[in-house]
């Protein structure tokens, strides 16, 4: 998995191409926790869930249809003075579904563990990707330190950070111009 810093930092730059105007606190924090919630399946481990199971770690909570739920759980909670249905309600919930299913989708890149429920609960094959660039982070905070820790830290910077820093200077960029060309039109 990537750590609990790159899938916020992933999440953010889904902020940063989503938010034509200024959104509030709420937002921003939702944005930081949604995609990174899923490895919250880590307690497992501690409780005797077997990694392989359905609710074991990259199973049903790094899924599609887990991210389809969260995502319009906190529009109904956390945005409620959003009209039900309305277009903005369903911006949002789409907008929270996808920023919480990239994290499964950055699991898939890694080249660890036992794959990915994506398809979960319909289909509980855990699947990869492909291309596996990314390096597989330790479970334990302390292994952080070793030379693995060093090697996930670069493979993250490389493959989610600077991409995600990208996305965010491309948004700003793009507003920027069409802001200034709405004034001088």
């Amino acid at each position: 998995m990537p750590t609990p810093i790159s899938h916020p930092i992933a999440g953010i730059a889904g902020g940063h191409v989503f938010a034509k105007k200024k959104m509030p606190l709420r937002f921003w924090v939702l944005t930081a926790i949604c995609p990174a919630l899923p490895d919250l399946d880590t307690i497992g481990f501690y409780l005797g869930v077997p990694y392989e199971s359905f609710f074991g770690h990259r199973g049903f909570f790094h899924s599609i249809f887990f991210a389809l739920l969260l995502g319009l759980y906190v529009v109904c909670v956390f945005f409620r003075e959003e009209r039900v249905l309305s277009k903005r309600w369903w911006l949002l919930s789409a907008y929270f579904f996808l920023i919480t299913a990239s994290h499964g989708l950055l699991d898939a890149f890694t080249n660890g563990g036992l794959g990915i429920a994506l398809l979960s609960p319909f289909d509980t094959t855990r699947y990869f990707s492909p291309w596996l660039p990314i390096e597989v982070a330790p479970l334990y905070p302390s292994a952080m330190l070793s030379r693995w820790g060093l090697r996930v830290i670069g493979s993250e910077l490389l493959w989610v950070w600077f991409p995600s820093l990208s996305v965010i200077l491309s948004a700003r960029v793009i507003r920027s111009r069409t802001v200034r060309k709405a004034l001088n039109d």
